[in-house]
C-alpha cells in the first residue's frame, strides 16, 4: 500500500499509480490562504491521477477502480465548489475511457475521532469546545446538518475495496449510508449533556445512531488528565453505597459493601425491580410475601455470578454472613425518586 501526501513529488505518484490495485483519493484543499490553490488541490491533483490511471489502462488494459472523497458543495459556483466539481468530472470521465469502476461521494458533514476543531466539521469544534469548558457559538439554532460518520463511511470504503456492488443515486453519485438529519441546535444540546452527565449520573441513549456516534467522538476529545471522574459516594456504619450511572427510562447502576454481620434492606417495592450481583463475598437474601407470609432465602457467593431479584410485593433484605466485606452490584429498573420513592419498610 502506497500513501501519497503533500509532499509527495510526481514521480512518487506516478510509481504508485503503477503499482496500485485500488484507489482511494481522500486529498484536497479547502481553507487555503490563497483561492487558486484551490484548482491546483482539488481539480489539478484530480486530473494528473486520473491521467496516469487511464494511461496505465491504455498500455496495460488494468483497470483500477478509483473512489474520490468530494463535497456537497461541488454545486456550489464558489472556487471550492467548482474546483470538487472539475474533480468529479476528471473522474467519471476516468471511469468511462477505461471502463473501470469508479465511485464518486459528495459527502456533507463528516465527523468521528481524530478530527480536528475548527477544521474538519462544527462536531469537532463543538465537541472539543464543550470537552475543554469553552465557549461554543450558536447563530442559529434551528440551521439544518446532513451528518455522516467516519466510521460508517470507512465501512463503505472497505465494502468497495471489497468488491462491493456500486449504489449510486440517481445522479451517479455513490452513497453512503445512515446519514444523520439534525439542527446546530439539536447538536449543541447533545453534547452539552455528555459533558453534564459526569454530575447527574443521567447518560444519553448512547447506544444506537446518531446520539451513540456523537458521544464516542465527544469523548476522544478529552484529554488524558480527563479520562476518570469521580462520583459521591454515602457512607455509614454499615458500609458504603454509590451509584454509578442513570438512564432516562432504563434505571440506574449502582454497588455497595456491607460489614460482616450487617444486614442491609428491610423494605418492600409495589412495582420498582431491582438485580443484585454479588462480586465479593458471601450473602443471604431473605424474602416474604407480603400477603401469603410464605418465606424464601438464598444464598450466594461472588464466585457464582449469580444473579438474584427482588420481586414486587416481597419485602426483602441482604445480609453479610461472611467473614469479609460484601460488595453488591445493584440495578434498578427506576432512578430513584425521592418524592416517589415506592420503597417501604418492612424487616424481615
Amino acid at each position: 500500500m502506497s500513501l501519497i501526501g503533500r509532499e509527495s513529488t510526481d514521480q512518487e505518484l506516478a510509481d504508485s499509480v503503477s503499482e496500485a490495485d485500488f484507489v482511494f483519493h481522500l486529498a484536497g484543499v479547502n481553507r487555503p490562504d490563497d483561492p487558486g490553490e484551490f484548482e491546483k488541490g482539488n481539480s489539478e491533483l484530480t486530473e494528473r491521477l486520473c491521467s496516469l490511471l487511464a494511461q496505465r489502462c491504455r498500455a496495460d488494459g488494468v483497470k483500477v477502480p478509483l473512489v474520490l472523497a468530494s463535497s456537497v458543495q461541488a454545486v456550489l459556483d464558489n472556487p471550492y465548489g467548482v474546483s470538487k466539481r472539475r474533480a468529479e468530472n476528471a473522474v467519471f470521465a476516468y471511469g468511462q475511457e477505461a471502463a473501470a469502476p469508479v465511485h464518486v461521494f459528495r459527502l456533507p458533514n463528516v465527523f468521528g475521532k481524530w478530527s480536528q476543531p475548527d477544521y474538519n466539521s462544527v462536531v469537532a469544534t463543538f465537541c472539543h469546545n464543550i470537552a475543554q469548558d469553552l465557549p461554543i457559538r450558536v447563530n442559529d439554532p434551528s440551521a439544518g446538518l446532513t451528518l455522516v460518520y467516519v466510521d460508517d463511511l470507512v465501512r463503505r470504503f472497505i465494502q468497495l475495496l471489497d468488491g462491493a456492488e456500486s449504489n449510486p443515486d440517481a445522479s451517479g453519485f455513490e452513497q453512503v449510508q445512515p446519514q444523520y438529519a439534525t439542527t446546530v441546535g439539536e447538536l449543541a444540546e447533545t453534547i452539552r449533556a455528555f459533558r453534564d452527565s459526569r454530575e447527574t449520573l443521567v447518560t444519553e441513549r448512547v447506544g444506537r445512531g446518531l446520539t451513540r456516534a456523537l458521544h464516542s467522538t465527544y469523548l476522544s476529545f478529552l484529554r488524558p488528565e480527563q479520562f476518570s471522574y469521580q462520583v459521591p459516594q454515602h457512607g455509614d456504619e454499615r458500609g458504603m453505597f454509590v451509584e454509578m450511572l442513570k438512564t432516562p427510562d432504563c434505571g440506574q447502576f449502582s454497588f455497595f459493601t456491607a460489614h460482616p454481620g450487617i444486614t442491609r434492606g428491610g423494605h418492600y417495592h409495589h412495582s420498582k425491580t431491582e438485580k443484585f450481583l454479588v462480586v465479593k463475598g458471601l450473602a443471604r437474601f431473605c424474602f416474604r410475601h407480603m400477603q401469603t407470609g410464605e418465606e424464601y432465602e438464598k444464598i450466594t457467593r461472588g464466585e457464582q455470578a449469580e444473579i438474584v431479584e427482588t420481586v414486587p410485593g416481597w419485602t426483602h433484605d441482604i445480609t453479610n454472613i461472611g467473614d469479609g466485606e460484601l460488595v453488591c452490584m445493584l440495578w434498578a429498573n427506576e432512578i430513584f425518586d425521592r418524592d416517589d420513592p415506592d420503597t417501604y419498610a418492612c424487616p424481615l
